[in-house]
């Protein structure tokens, strides 16, 4: 018994990270395929059954995993950034998000029958649609810069604005069952507030004042967290989910806590948590429950798809300077999920033991909206955005930094194929340069606070760090694999790495593939430059292919790049095998010796043959 209960939770945990993977490999939601694998695991084949396999435990745990999740969305939310990301963004988290509860609120109410407190309970949760889902959509459906801020920043303030008023709602309802209905709910809100706030000010204090050695900053946030969670529900019941939502956003606008390392601690043990959770929660449903809720319930998925979203959208929009298009794309790109899933599962359970009749629907019609949203508007997202003409092109383009002479000559050969090549450098001369070559530049260092508003990276996938300072390419490396993926950020060695011993060079998990291979330094690049080489291009065809191209020049010249038969870039670099074909082009760096046989020997085809005896 205890090795099946064993195997059941490594399962459940292995799962949850397989179909993280699965998701990040297909650009879409894991939500999506968390839901798939506990349905499966759950009610297809049996192999989970979380009453049996937690019994009393299945409702603390899910109370923890939920007070995690929201504590860790809350972190995220800076009150300033509801103010600067526009009008747009501010309308839609605030009386945008009110206005889309309150009218599937109402949808709720008048076609399934719910009473008013339930029909409200549901609209705060499935209005809240969060950055877990809405990312993975957007590098699918790569929209104009602007609407993708918007659907972004929607995501990110409204998760914890959403939890919030869903759990306030929640915490009515529960405080209706009895007489004093109102002064219950003012005493949840004090508590909650109080508990939360105290939270938030020791564990500032601990790190203000370092009192605690880095190595236990983490776990003791976390011990907090579970502590404020525990305490806030023993001093008032069901207190505790507002206690670490408020500890958590409280923390989020303190000045001078370091919370980074906190927040990228969370979040991984967030993955863990999300991908457990929603594997035990799918495993719950019952498809009698679908069957229950019936036609109606599509109706109310239609209401939420064509009705609320677009009256919330187009009231939020009011004044803006979108068109129609853009409006239109905001009007259905809305996919719900975690927190509306993790949430809706908690109540649920809550809302039997008060003997609410229809609180155990509150799971399936969650389910229902997450998971149609999801498959819908992940499918049609980019094709829509496309027909609306507000999508960007392939990010085939290339951010370069450094903008020195060897800079500039790349980013000049991929201009010409028709590959965006942005330069990015801190000395104003090298810059200037650039401008004056035609090249797009940008002013200023790329890690800096600056670059993360306003640097422009539409239609741009891949990083050339190419400056001649070490710590700088290393730094922008850091940087940019989680914009771009570590497979497209590259960088130039220097020659003052090349042949250095190993506690002298930065680590290689820091930067990236080596440009152009091992050997190749700026150095020798900018030397050959300065000596007159050129990058030149060479398409392949039958007659001269890649063979052919070898034996002629064989080592006298520098491969970079290769565009392949759909016009995407190859790299040469450690690592990287490029096999060119027919119908490829390469763009190599050619010495001014091999330059000057190629004009010798095209001078000579061209001149005229001497006369033949007969015509002299």
């Amino acid at each position: 018994m205890i090795e099946h209960l064993l195997i059941v939770l490594a399962s459940i945990t292995m799962i949850g990270i397989v179909c993280q993977w699965v998701a990040w490999w297909l650009k879409l939601p894991a939500i999506l395929f968390l839901l798939i694998a506990g349905i499966i695991a759950g009610p297809v084949t049996g192999f989970v059954r979380p009453d049996e396999v937690f019994g009393d435990l299945l409702f603390p745990i899910v109370s923890l995993g939920v007070a995690v999740i929201l504590f860790e969305g809350s972190l995220t939310l800076r009150f300033h950034e509801i103010k600067g990301h526009g009008g747009v963004v501010r309308n839609l988290v605030t009386y945008g998000a009110v206005l889309n509860a309150t009218l599937i609120a109402a949808a709720t109410h008048y076609l399934l029958d719910f009473p008013w407190d339930l029909s409200f309970l549901f609209g705060a949760l499935v209005s809240v649609t969060g950055p877990t889902v809405i990312v993975p959509m957007l590098r699918t459906m790569r929209p104009k810069a602007n609407l993708a801020n918007i659907l972004r920043w929607e995501g990110i303030i409204i998760d914890p604005l959403g939890a919030l008023l869903a759990v306030l709602v929640f915490e009515f309802i529960v405080s209706g069952q009895g007489q004093q209905t109102w002064e219950v709910f003012g005493l949840m809100l004090l508590v909650g507030t109080l508990s939360g706030a105290a939270g938030a000010w020791l564990l500032a204090t601990l790190l203000r004042r370092h009192l605690l050695p880095e190595y236990l900053h983490n776990v003791t946030t976390l011990s907090l967290v579970v502590g404020v969670f525990a305490l806030s529900n023993s001093f008032q019941h069901e207190s505790g989910l507002l206690a670490v939502t408020v500890m958590g956003m409280m923390l989020a606008n303190m000045k001078n806590v370091p919370m980074e390392d906190i927040l990228d601690f969370k979040e991984s043990l967030s993955v863990l948590v999300i991908s457990s959770l929603f594997i035990v929660l799918a495993a719950r449903v019952d498809f009698q429950q679908f069957a229950e809720v019936g036609w109606p319930a599509l109706a109310l998925f239609a209401v939420i798809l064509f009705i609320a979203r677009p009256a919330m959208v187009l009231a939020s929009a009011i004044g803006s300077k979108l068109d129609w298009r853009e409006k239109a794309l905001l009007c259905w790109i809305a996919p719900r999920g975690i927190v509306a899933a993790a949430v809706s599962a908690l109540f649920a359970l809550r809302l039997e033991e008060l003997g609410y009749a229809q609180g155990h629907l509150l799971v399936p019609l969650t389910f229902m909206v997450i998971i149609g949203t999801v498959v819908l508007q992940s499918a049609t997202a980019r094709p829509i955005a496309d027909k609306l003409q507000v999508s960007e092109p392939e990010p085939l383009g290339v951010l370069i930094v450094g903008a020195n002479v060897v800079s500039r000559a790349v980013a000049k050969a991929l201009t010409d194929k028709g590959f965006r090549a942005l330069v990015a450098d801190t000395n104003w001369e090298d810059v200037r340069t650039a401008r004056m070559d035609g090249l797009p530049t940008y002013f200023g260092n790329v890690v800096s606070d600056h670059a993360d508003r306003h640097l422009d990276l539409v239609g741009i996938g891949r990083l050339f760090a190419m400056s001649r300072r070490p710590a700088l390419n290393a730094l922008a490396c850091l940087r940019y694999k989680a914009e771009f993926g570590t497979n497209n950020v590259y960088v130039l060695q220097t020659p003052e790495e090349k042949g250095a011993s190993e506690k002298k060079v930065i680590g290689a998990h820091y930067t990236g593939p080596r440009l152009f291979g091992e050997d190749i330094t700026y150095t020798k690049l900018a030397s050959l430059l300065s000596k007159g080489a050129e990058i030149r291009a060479t398409q392949l065809t039958e007659t001269f292919n890649y063979a052919a191209y070898q034996e002629r020049y064989a080592t006298s010249i520098l491969p970079l790049f290769a565009l392949d038969g759909r016009g995407r870039l190859r790299v040469y670099a450690s690592g990287r095998d490029v096999q060119p074909d027919v119908g490829w082009t390469l763009l190599s760096l050619f010495p001014v010796d091999v330059l000057e046989q190629m004009r010798a020997a095209k001078k000579a085809d061209e001149a005229p043959a001497a006369p033949t005896p007969a015509q002299a």
